[in-house]
């Protein structure tokens, strides 16, 4: 038995005259991953395929022919096509890709009825479109790791995301012999919408882990959803795709949070981090202290002056202000000198005012060159005229 397109068959077809029965489905809603085809005419037995029927596909449709529960024939190709008993099984797989090939043949052996028809025969449509606007929420958190190598953070913290996602039947034969065996009128996605989302809410968390280790933050996982879908479908791949014939095409996220506790530890740990930076320390500091002073001028329980001596002291004890700060923050970004070479002489020497010299006095504050003292033969050093070891007077 097998397939032949009609176009191919028409005209002057010894099968033309045979034609009994024609085989059709309606439009497929995304509600509805499978279901049974209806013969036009709407006569005969229901599940017998008379030599020479024509079965219509329609594009997002893969059609299956089942004979005796066993899948002969399968055509994911949009057009008309004749049933022929004389021929071999065929399969016009489409766009669904070579895996459909390969679990058509692992599937399929051939039934032999000595020429006559089966007893009961199907012709099943599955929806080969995305089924969209599948709904899901983490009721529990699902753990996070949190990386900010910019202030050494690194810490694991409970997030919850609500969102959207689609998914398509990659493998017809996959998921009828998997999920849907033989139905007697159609299969509706909410019979294992459950199950879907069960699987993928579980599935969150090892990818989550697996998204974060590329140093994406939380807070930006909506701007990452094709990477979500990619890390999804290969922790998913076994169950969804190798036994399910299912695939995530899409993955949206509406909304994602932490919890206060842990919101609230990140931003403190990234407040502190960045104090780290002179410059933000200084910004910092120079923000509270001018607040500080408005707050002072304004009040009238001590007086201003009094207000503004208590700032001063508290400013005096810190040991830092704002200036300091901006000087360290200048100072490293200023491209470190590179070592200096021994360009001057052995006998040079630098002055407390940063002068480098070669005679006794300094040329630019006239301070005179420091004592370097002397070593003594017995290995002592000294700056005296006698050694402080053995009484040796200081050569001349």
């Amino acid at each position: 038995m097998g397939l032949i397109s009609a176009a191919l068959s028409a005209g002057g077809s010894v099968l033309s005259d045979s034609w009994r029965d024609y085989f059709y489905c309606d439009s497929l809603t995304s509600d509805v991953l499978l279901t049974k085809g209806k013969k036009k005419q709407g006569k005969g037995n229901e599940n017998i395929i008379s030599n020479g029927s024509i079965v219509a596909v329609n594009e997002g449709q893969c059609m299956i022919l089942v004979d005796q529960g066993q899948i002969t024939e399968i055509c994911a190709e949009a057009g008309e096509f004749v049933y022929d008993t004389s021929t071999e099984p065929s399969i016009f797989y489409g766009d669904l890709g070579e895996n459909i090939v390969n679990s058509f043949k692992e599937f399929y052996k051939r039934l032999s009825f000595a020429g006559g028809t089966a007893k009961d025969q199907r012709v099943y449509y599955i929806n080969t479109k995305d089924i969209i606007g599948n709904k899901y929420g983490t009721v529990n958190p699902v753990p996070f790791r949190v990386v900010d190598t910019n202030v050494g953070l690194d810490m694991d913290i409970d997030i919850r995301c609500h969102g959207e996602y689609s998914y398509k039947i990659i493998d017809p034969v996959l998921f009828y012999k998997n999920i849907v065996g033989n139905v007697t009128d159609e299969f509706r996605r909410d019979k294992i919408e459950s199950q879907l989302k069960s699987e993928l809410l579980t599935a969150l968390q090892p990818t989550f882990a697996k998204i974060s280790e590329m140093g994406i933050r939380y807070s930006a996982l909506p701007g990452h959803t094709t990477e979500i879908a990619d890390v999804l479908n290969t922790v998913l791949s076994k169950k969804w795709t190798e036994t399910y014939g299912i695939k995530i095409s899409s993955f949206g996220i509406s909304s994602v949070n932490a919890s206060e506790e842990d919101e609230k530890t990140i931003k403190e740990l990234q407040r502190a981090g960045a104090l780290k930076n002179p410059n933000m320390a200084a910004a910092t500091l120079a923000s509270a202290q001018a607040q500080a002073m408005q707050d002072a001028a304004k009040n009238t329980a001590t007086g201003p002056m009094m207000a503004f001596a208590g700032m001063n002291m508290a400013q005096q004890a810190g040991g830092m202000n704002a200036q300091s700060l901006y000087a360290m923050g200048a100072q490293q970004a200023q491209p470190q000198a590179a070592p200096q070479m021994a360009a001057t002489s052995a006998g040079s020497w630098t002055c407390s005012c940063g002068n480098v010299n070669t005679g006794n006095f300094c040329p630019n504050c006239g301070a005179k060159k420091p004592d370097a003292g002397w070593t003594c033969s017995c290995g002592t050093v000294n700056s005296g005229n006698f050694c402080t070891q053995c009484g040796s007077p200081r050569p001349n």
